[in-house]
């Protein structure tokens, strides 16, 4: 892996002589039931670092903050408004530009911050020659059939994002299964009645499956992230 914390600015002036792509890890602080608050900027982080492997690619910090009002009643939640999100994603976008990435990968972990996803596309279109990928990492076309081959009934704060890196140590896990919940009834609700509705936050689905299941999944998300950093690249 090469983190950009590992790296003075000679060593990137450097690597861009010879490459310039680079990941964005972007995630989000808020409530994962009995998961750490930090599932969303965990995942995607250690998902770049991993995908990199021996390439030398940059990974920049996650944004550890995103767009997620609804959850604003659960304490330790922290919501950016979209205008706000979207001028710190283009300022980010903007800077990696001018110093010479041509190729960024965003690895996003957080379904809130698709906002975002919209905007990149605008921004290339004012930045040619400049490509940004989008990688929803968690519902990516092979991690969501490895997700649905292994258990259907999954979704946010479930067994889906229980990794043994996203587990709180002395945090036991309900050995329940949830049904689904009801998506557009709590897309009406505000953060207070959301709460109410919710409970601990699982949004349906077992809370935990075995290691073995998990690190399969895992294998699948690297390897797709992987092949988005090194390949379908426009020439």
């Amino acid at each position: 892996m090469t983190a950009i914390e590992q790296m003075n600015w000679m060593q990137v002036e450097e690597y861009l002589k010879s490459d310039n792509r680079c990941i964005l890890p972007l995630g989000s602080t808020e409530q994962h039931a009995h998961l750490s608050l930090c599932v969303d900027n965990i995942l995607p982080s250690k998902l770049a670092h991993d995908a990199v492997g021996g390439s030398g690619v940059p990974v920049f910090p996650v944004l550890p903050y995103g767009v997620t009002p609804y959850f604003r009643a659960y304490p330790g939640s922290i919501n950016i408004r979209v205008q706000t999100y979207l001028a710190i994603v283009r300022d980010i976008l903007d800077d990696l530009h001018e110093q010479g990435f041509r190729r960024i990968l965003i690895v996003n972990g957080h379904g809130g911050n698709t906002p975002a996803q919209g905007f990149t596309a605008e921004w290339m279109a004012d930045h040619p020659g400049t490509q940004v990928k989008f990688h929803n990492w968690w519902n990516a076309p092979q991690v969501w059939a490895k997700v649905q081959a292994t258990d259907s009934n999954a979704s946010h704060a479930s067994w889906m994002e229980n990794f043994p890196w996203t587990r709180l140590d002395g945090v036991e896990m309900p050995d329940t299964e949830k049904t689904g919940v009801d998506f557009d009834y709590m897309r009406l609700l505000g953060p207070a009645a959301l709460r109410e509705y919710l409970g601990e936050g699982n949004f349906g689905g077992k809370f935990q499956r075995p290691d073995a299941d998990m690190q399969a999944i895992w294998d699948v998300a690297v390897a797709e992230t992987r092949a988005m950093l090194e390949k379908g690249w426009a020439e």
